[in-house]
């Protein structure tokens, strides 16, 4: 028993005297000049990369436009989205919150602590605002709480989310209000809280006019929280710039330099027959000549030499014009310019659109839908002169004399609410070509305008062929994962049943 305990305590002692090694050890190799900690800087600025950089590869950039019926695709494969099949969402965004939470630590307690709180807030909003739209009830108030032992969150309300996503917005007015220039700004505002603050207001206005449907639900107070922010005043104006990436040589353009894509993208005729009738001269940058055309002795400046495709038509007889060269292809600045256009997520010209139609439907009393109908188009079209090389758009470039003689027959404001909210939602659509397109399909489901073509013969909309899809499916990793309450979800919504066609209360 003697020599029992002398061992014990020999053994007591040799493992304290490596833990205090250890400590020992660990004191001497730490570098004092390395970081302990990521800085607010460069959270921010991967959090930024992850709401505006595409980070898909050119065929993903291409899927997205064909499935609000901007383009087709040809020869190498049938696009899925262009025939109307979605597949299921990801959660992956959410991995966004720890990066949030760390930016906020790292923050706390410095001279841009306001700013950063005000980038999170926005990130938080926009990132679970695309999520609920394309989904409906989604986790939001137990997500990203892994630290917690919390890792099957419940999902909440797509109403609840909305509200939340809206307060957010508002907080992010007041921080960014309370702001500094910050570090780790990727976008060209450069940390400069100001013109964040009206992107934030902007897209505040975008998520309220995207529930026109739920004008009545009063828990949303959908069209006084419109009219306050208006009324603040604290909007984008033209100096503001747009909310978005610039590509570069270093950071190219989805389609430069995709010889296996690009040059086999159409152009549908649902977008190229709207720029014919409103004699906008989009058209000559957004797409090139059919060959066939060109050949038959019509002029590049002609807009008869431009011919569309109806994107829902069979794939081998779309191919066929294709080899024909029958069809105008997507514009060659898209593939040969590395920095092309920047990604322009929230604009100017959007937020006049969407005030334009805040006045049609009463929701404001300022100003008139005509001033800010025309106001966006002109900042569309002054956009394009300025970020597109007129060298590309076929001897026809945008001038400011044809930006200013632009409303005449079909552009020009018409008399009826009908007709001026249709007018609205086709210059938003056009506006939105090769940059937000994925908004442009959310704003068919709330308008059902443009109409998209649908052919039930090509349709991969397998349980109902003559729709276009309603939504994406949940992750299917949830079945094996959150099962409990991804059900409970289903059950709440979608009679317990994960479909594309469903209706998403969002739409109700």
């Amino acid at each position: 028993m003697k020599n029992k305990n002398k061992y014990i305590g020999l053994l007591s002692a040799l493992i304290l005297f490596l833990l205090v090694s250890c400590n020992k050890f660990d004191e001497i190799n730490t570098n004092p000049d390395a970081a302990t900690q990521v800085s607010p800087s460069m959270e921010c600025t991967n959090i930024v990369l992850s709401m505006l950089d595409f980070g898909g590869d050119a065929m993903g950039f291409i899927s997205q436009n064909a499935l609000p019926k901007y383009v087709g695709f040809t020869l190498l494969s049938k696009n899925g989205s262009q025939y109307n099949s979605i597949g299921s969402g990801s959660f992956g965004s959410m991995t966004i919150l720890p990066n949030i939470d760390a930016m906020l630590e790292s923050a706390k307690g410095s001279i841009m602590e306001d700013s950063y709180k005000g980038v999170a807030s926005f990130a938080k909003a926009y990132t679970f605002y695309r999520m609920t739209m394309w989904m409906g009830d989604i986790p939001y108030s137990e997500a990203g709480k892994g630290t917690d032992a919390l890792f099957k969150p419940k999902y909440d309300t797509q109403e609840a989310i909305l509200i939340s996503i809206l307060d957010e917005l508002k907080a992010a007015d007041q921080y960014f209000a309370n702001g500094v220039t910050f570090t780790g700004d990727p976008t060209p505002y450069n940390g400069d809280p100001a013109k964040w603050r009206k992107a934030a207001n902007a897209f505040a206005l975008r998520v309220l006019m995207s529930l026109s449907k739920k004008e009545s639900v009063a828990s949303l107070s959908v069209t006084t929280r419109f009219a306050e922010i208006v009324a603040a005043g604290n909007l984008m104006d033209i100096a503001t710039g747009y909310w978005g990436l610039a590509y570069s040589t270093q950071n190219k353009y989805p389609l430069s330099a995709s010889v296996m894509f690009a040059p086999k993208v159409v152009i549908s005729s649902l977008l190229l027959d709207n720029l014919k009738i409103l004699n906008d001269r989009r058209l000559f940058y957004y797409c090139e000549p059919a060959g066939a055309q060109i050949s038959a002795g019509k002029l590049q400046s002609d807009t008869a030499a431009y011919l569309g495709v109806d994107v829902s038509m069979d794939y081998g007889a779309m191919n066929n014009d294709y080899n024909a060269n029958k069809i105008s292809i997507l514009n060659k600045q898209y593939q040969l310019e590395d920095a092309c256009e920047p990604r322009m997520m929230m604009t100017y010209a959007e937020q006049e659109l969407i005030l334009a139609e805040a006045r049609v439907r009463g929701w404001i009393t300022a100003g008139t839908a005509q001033s800010y109908y025309e106001e966006g188009v002109k900042a569309a079209l002054a956009d394009k002169m300025t970020k597109n090389k007129a060298s590309y758009a076929h001897t026809v470039p945008i001038d400011q004399t044809y930006i200013d003689g632009y409303f005449t027959n079909e552009a020009a404001f018409k008399a009826t609410t009908d007709e001026q909210l249709k007018q609205i939602w086709m210059q938003s659509y056009i506006l939105r070509f090769m940059q937000d397109a994925e908004y442009s399909y959310f704003e068919y489901r709330r308008n059902n305008y443009p109409v998209f073509p649908i052919n039930p013969a090509t349709s991969l909309n397998e349980n109902n062929t003559s729709a276009i899809p309603l939504r994406s499916l949940y992750p299917g990793s949830e079945t094996s994962y959150n099962r409990e309450n991804l059900i409970e979800a289903l059950n709440r919504q979608y009679d317990g049943y994960d479909e594309i066609n469903k209706v998403m209360w969002l739409l109700k």
